[in-house]
């Protein structure tokens, strides 16, 4: 039974992300072409291999969980919103991907069934949730990863400070696109910023270290998109509970 404290994360999803018009078309909004194969190759540079166990958090359409299908023995993409586990599953079933498996859950609710997994994945999700949901997040994917495991993150994630945020959100969205269908325009980040929990890179980063994590590469771009590849300590849990 969930605690009376704790969030539905359906509910903080974002309606967008449950409405299956917006599912077909999420891929080319998200631009991910380009990043696919630079992100298997991040993967494979830090371990995941034909023995490896994959969960992604927030999967989404897919994107990832599909390709590390085809790399490693065993893949698990979890996702709160129903259309997009339909839309990926249908997905699987076409690309055979037998050792692919759903699971309508997220951060707060997975429960992971066999061996620990070797990597967790997750890209445009943990802004989801509010700063203290976040930090329990990350705990729990502490404790589900193996010893050494690897965790890589990729979200909105602020490095600047706040007095900055005006003149780095000018710059933002003076990138954004023109064309809602493919790509963020300036009101879709605007509204991100109002309603999403994105949180600042100087309350992240203490999160990941105070979870058991050791950042071994970070970088951003726009000052406003962050990725992070860690490895879980192996004296995490006495910290954890220091």
């Amino acid at each position: 039974m969930r605690p009376s404290w704790m969030i539905n994360e359906l509910d903080y999803a974002g309606p967008e992300h449950l409405d299956p018009a917006f599912v077909e078309g999420y891929d080319r909004k998200q631009g991910w072409l380009p990043v696919l194969d630079e992100e298997i190759a991040a993967l494979t540079r830090h371990g995941l291999g034909p023995d490896s166990t994959l969960v992604d958090f927030g999967a989404g359409s897919g994107r990832v969980p599909l390709a590390a299908a085809k790399v490693c023995r065993r893949v698990i993409a979890t996702d709160v919103s129903p259309a997009m586990n339909a839309y990926l599953r249908d997905r699987a079933k076409e690309q055979q991907a037998d050792n692919l498996e759903i699971v309508q859950a997220g951060f707060l609710t997975y429960e992971h069934q066999g061996e620990a997994p070797d990597v967790v994945y997750t890209r445009n999700a943990l802004h989801q949730l509010p700063d203290f949901f976040k930090a329990v997040a990350l705990d729990r994917i502490a404790k589900l990863l193996r010893p050494g495991g690897i965790l890589r993150v990729h979200d909105l994630i602020y490095d600047f400070e706040p007095a900055e945020a005006e003149d780095r959100f000018a710059t933002w969205f003076a990138g954004a696109s023109d064309d809602p269908t493919v790509g963020y325009t300036a009101e879709d980040y605007a509204e991100h910023i109002r309603t999403e929990y994105s949180t600042f890179r100087w309350l992240f980063e203490p999160m990941l270290e105070r979870a058991g994590f050791e950042i071994l590469e970070s970088s951003y771009f726009r000052s406003a998109f962050g990725t992070y590849t860690c490895r879980l300590r192996s004296d995490r849990q006495r910290n954890s509970t220091a």
